[in-house]
């Protein structure tokens, strides 16, 4: 497995080298801006790719569908503990050519009933907020790690009833625990094995 990331990093790395090599040539003097916004994203991605690969939870699992393309990739999050313990929940990540000046695109495919995260896969995450009133949102300072810590930490310490994206989950919550968790372990059985 390790061998595998590492083939994902060296091929996009070789990639961007070959590229380097064609800046001095009238090729890359017809480049478009967005291209070059797109190289610099890669740039950050190789770099940022292997320190998250070095710090993922260990209830985290990163998968790169194509190689070449380290701005897509899936994250499986397993909660080992607390309400979502068992389940497995897939995470669609889409790195924006803008980025790291606007956060990565990131809907939940796995269908859940949590109070962050709507039934149709939005998610209640203020790092993935370009504007956050409290001060907590995007900043070209912010990583993909962070990306991944925050969702994984949605299912423990930033599980937040308070401030809901689902209200009806987070009034089943205040309403009647018992029932929240059993619907919850339903919906694990049902769509998160």
């Amino acid at each position: 497995m390790k061998w595998k990331k590492a083939a994902v990093m060296l091929t996009l790395a070789s990639k961007l080298k070959r590229d380097d090599g064609l800046k001095g040539s009238r090729a890359s003097a017809t480049a478009s801006d967005s291209s070059r916004r797109v190289s610099v994203r890669d740039r950050l991605l190789v770099k940022e790719v292997a320190e998250l690969e070095a710090n993922l939870p260990c209830t985290c699992k990163v998968h790169f569908p194509d190689p070449n393309k380290l701005h897509c990739f899936q994250l499986t999050v397993t909660p080992d503990e607390g309400y979502y313990q068992g389940g497995k929940f897939q995470f669609e990540t889409e790195v924006p050519d803008a980025y790291n000046m606007v956060p990565p695109k990131v809907k939940c495919l796995t269908r859940i009933w949590h109070p962050n995260i709507t039934e149709t896969g939005e998610i209640c995450l203020s790092l993935l907020r370009e504007h956050s009133i409290d001060g907590t949102g995007w900043a070209p300072t912010r990583t993909l790690k962070d990306v991944v810590w925050g969702l994984n930490s949605l299912f423990t310490d930033l599980l937040n009833f308070d401030d809901p994206l689902n209200i009806e989950a987070a009034e089943h919550h205040l309403r009647d625990k018992e029932d929240f968790r059993n619907k919850v372990e339903d919906y694990i059985k049902r769509y998160a094995r």
